[in-house]
Parts: structure tokens; sequence; C-alpha cells
């Protein structure tokens, strides 16, 4: 069977001439050094799951929703980090789950999940299978079998257009979700790099963040409601705007990666379609005076619908690839609302960014950006066909430890993987503070999977040093389950394991994922 990487292959990028002799100049690597990454096949270990459990499952959500077949287990068995790839690209067989099942409806969930209990099945929640983090792997863990829980069939879609709220089903795509509420003159907006293949229930159970979280907020901020189905029954929560009535329970399933529940539906706010959208870029001298910049703006109030800002190597890299030359750091900046609202903010900023030593490059910067902004998985892939290891990871901190957390997250990547080009921009701002988002190149290499995973650790000791934290929807290669930890304390992995305990007794929801 095929592997492919990611979305549509008639999407797939080319690297150009000069892409890949700055490739051989920096790394000294070249399309020339690839082996078994390269490689097509791809095997999978047989399935454990029995007749009988098969028969069981069919017998809940029919024959036609329930497969052993590798050519479905194949697409269910990971995510879509370069890690994964390579993986997936290796000569022994592969973990898959043992069965995809598709369930439709809530009951029907309810019924799967007795079963697994029963039968001692692991189950998998599974939406467009883009995690970077390991969150959709098919861990058996104690069980006999594994089955990823596919929700494609949960597409609901309802709309309240008095109150400003969506009600979407899990299993529903973003850009289809987008297409119903255009359809009524509304937007979600979050538009994450994955927005092209992932689902609403996975923005809800990774906490995602997306590329507009400046204007319309984190994928969490936007929720009111859910609905989880657990082993032992159904929640239905966020049922009015504000509570007094004790904790807010939706915390516990937002980023929760599926152990505690399966998230059907979401209720969301949503906004009209932004009738005006504006765009500029700025260039400052360095990353320093650029965040300086930056700060002010989050902290004014006044913040961009899409505020992002480049560091030195990513600004040369994105001048690269659009074929021109230049220095400094790169930020870009997009405005989205009625035309008054979207001048005045434009007006703001523009004046804060130009009084922190910005200068204006227009609109042009900022468009190619837009243009481009859910392209770069296709060119990790293409990095990765001439011999170019590509991955990301994210972390966030105060702004006045920001400078401090890069120089250290950057020196542990760069030590560990010897040569290599670390990028890395500011990705969402908060008055308090900024998430950087990492990008490192560097060569493939023997042993790609462990040189990574150490990278990986080194920069999680970095960040813990530093003062830090995991943004985890791209802490590829980093143990959730240490960061919940520190997170939360002792006696606070006490009370996720009480949660644990009482919403799946028997522990079949993703086994050893999130909590130590």
């Amino acid at each position: 069977m095929k592997w492919d990487a990611w979305g549509e292959p008639a999407l797939a990028t080319r690297l150009s001439d000069d892409i890949k002799a700055l490739l051989l100049n920096v790394l000294g690597v070249s399309a020339a050094d690839v082996d078994a990454p390269a490689r097509d096949d791809v095997r999978l270990r047989d399935s454990t799951l029995t007749a009988a459990d098969e028969h069981a499952l069919a017998g809940v959500v029919g024959a036609d929703y329930v497969s052993t077949r590798d050519a479905d287990r194949l697409p269910h068995a990971g995510g879509k980090s370069t890690l994964d790839l390579l993986r997936r690209k290796g000569r022994e067989p592969q973990d898959a789950p043992d069965a995809v099942v598709m369930p439709g409806n809530d009951a029907e969930i309810t019924a799967v999940l007795h079963i697994c209990t029963e039968r001692g099945i692991a189950a998998v929640p599974f939406g467009g299978g883009t995690s970077v983090v390991g969150g959709v792997d098919p861990v058996r863990g104690r069980f006999h079998a594994v089955v990823a829980l596919d929700l494609c069939r949960l597409r609901r879609f309802e709309l309240d257009e008095v109150s400003l709220e969506a009600t979407l089903g899990a299993g529903l795509p973003g850009p289809r979700a987008e297409e119903l509420l255009a359809g009524r003159g509304y937007e979600l907006g979050h538009y994450p790099q994955s927005f092209r293949f992932a689902t609403i229930g996975g923005f809800a159970a990774t906490r995602s963040s997306g590329q507009a979280s400046s204007g319309y907020g984190r994928f969490d901020e936007m929720v009111t409601g859910l609905q989880v189905v657990t082993p032992a029954g159904v929640l239905d929560l966020g049922r009015a705007p504000g509570s007094a009535a004790g904790p807010d329970l939706r915390e516990l399933f937002l980023g929760s990666e599926g152990v505690f529940g399966v998230i059907t539906a979401v209720r969301l706010r949503v906004h009209p379609t932004p009738a005006a959208r504006q765009y500029e870029a700025w260039m400052f001298p360095d990353f320093a005076t650029g965040s300086a910049g930056v700060r002010a703006v989050a902290q004014e109030g006044a913040a961009p619908t899409v505020l992002r800002f480049s560091d030195e190597a990513e600004t040369g890299i994105t001048l690269a690839l659009a074929g021109q030359t230049g220095s400094g750091c790169l930020a870009v900046a997009a405005f989205e609302g009625s035309p008054a609202h979207v001048a005045a903010r434009h007006d703001a900023t523009r004046a804060v960014l130009t009084n922190a030593g910005g200068v204006s490059l227009g609109a042009d910067p900022a468009e190619a950006w837009e243009r481009g902004r859910f392209d770069a998985p296709y060119l990790r892939d293409a990095l990765l066909a001439n011999g170019a290891l590509c991955e990301t990871l994210e972390t966030a901190t105060t702004w006045a430890n920001l400078a401090a957390l890069k120089d250290a997250v950057t020196q542990a990547l760069q030590a560990t993987l010897g040569t290599s080009l670390v990028m890395c921009h500011i990705s969402h701002v908060y008055p308090t503070g900024a998430s950087l988002y990492f990008t490192v190149v560097t060569a493939l290499g023997d042993d790609p999977i462990d040189r990574w995973t150490a990278a990986k650790r080194a920069a999680g000791e970095a960040i813990t040093a530093h003062k830090g934290t995991i943004t985890h929807h791209h802490a590829v290669g980093i143990d959730h389950r240490p960061w919940m930890a520190q997170e939360v304390g002792e006696l606070g992995v006490r009370v996720l394991r009480a949660v644990k305990q009482t919403l799946d007794p028997a522990g079949i929801l993703n086994p050893d994922k999130l909590i130590p």
C-alpha cells in the first residue's frame, strides 16, 4: 500500500533549484542522500480483533461501518508528523488499529464503548488524522486489540442566528463547517495550518490555536458547549453563557486528546462574515525590536485578526522562497470586520509598529503569506524527499521571558542536532505573553527518529528550565505525561486520574496518553 504524506498529492510542492542549492550548501544534503524514507510500500501488523469482536461492533454500527481491511487501517495508523511519516516508511510491519469503527450517533458510540469495555478493546477517537503529537496513535496498552473510532459520520449543523452560536458535529471538517456557515452569512474564523483536513472535534480535543487567534481567540475560547460520550454516560456541558454553579467541566475535555470521553458535538461562537479585509507587513531591524512592537500592539488591545512576527532566520528563508533577498525580521498582519472597525484597528496597529521601529512594506507580503498559509506541510514533505528533516515545536511564555526562552530552545536544538537551521516566529499573542513556533531543518542522516526525539527532549528540558510550557498541538516527540505532571503537580495528577477512573474506569479510551 502507498502512504501519502500530507493532504492532496496534486498539491505536492517541488523544491526550486535555489532551495536545493541552499540545502546542499548549508546542510550538505540532497535527494541523493535519501534511502529508506523514500519507500512507498507499507506493511501493517495483522489485526488482533476476533471475529466475535467484529460481529459485536457490526451489530451496533452496521457491517458497512466496521473494517479490518489494511487499506482502511493504514490512514488511521497515526498522525502526520515527520516522525509518523518516517515510521510508516520503515521496513518492519507497522502498528495500526485492528479495525476502524464509524458510529453514526451518540447512542452508537455509547454502545461501542460498552462493547470495548466488556471485551477489553482500546478505543482511539479519530477525526481528521492531522495530529503531530501522537494523539491518534493506535496504542493497545494492556488490551488485546485497539480500534480507531472514526467520527466522520457526525456532521451535525445547527445555527442560532439570534445568539450567534452554531452547534457542529465533531466529524465536520473545518472547510465544510465554514462553507455551511458562509451560506448563511457567518464565519467561525478558526484557521490552523491543518484547517483543510482537521475536524471540529479535533480542534476541541487538542485545544487548537488558529492563525487568526489574535482576532477571534483560540478554539477553546470559542467553545460555549460540548456534548461528550463517556463509558460512564453522556455529558451535556455549557448550557448557558455563564454560570456560577462550580467549576466549568468543559475545561476537562478541551485539550484532553480523547482520554476522558468522545466529543461528539461542539457549540461555538460565530460572527458575521467580515465585510472588509486589509493587510500590511512591516520589517524590523532585529527580533528584539520587533517583538517589543508586537507586544505593544497586544497590550494596547487593538490587535489585528492575524499577527505573526518572524525572526531573522525565518525571514531570510521566507524571502528566499519568494526569490528575494534582504535582512531583518518580518511582521505580517491582517484585519477583518466592518469597514470602520478594520480601519480603526489598522490605523492603531500601524501607529504602534511604526513607532516601535517597523518600516511598512505594504500589503503584498501579508497577502502572499495568506495565500500559502496552509501549504507548509507540503514543503516539509518535499524537504524530506530531498534528504532534509523538517519539524516544528511550539512553546509559550511571558513577554519578559520571551528572548531567554527563544535562545535556550534554539541552542538546545542546535547542540543536539548539529548543523541545522532553526527558525522561529511569534505565532499567537496575548497581553501577558506569546507563543514561539520553531521550525527546524536538519540533515536526515542516520537514525532520524532517535535524533529528533533526543532534540525534542533537549528542547523540552530547556523549556522547563526557562519557565515555558508546551502548546501541545505542536509538541512533536515530547511525551505529554511528564508535562502534565509539571503543569498541575502531584495533586493535580491525582485529580486527573480520579476523573479518568470515574468516566472511563476500564481505561479503554486512548491508553497511555496525556495522564502520567
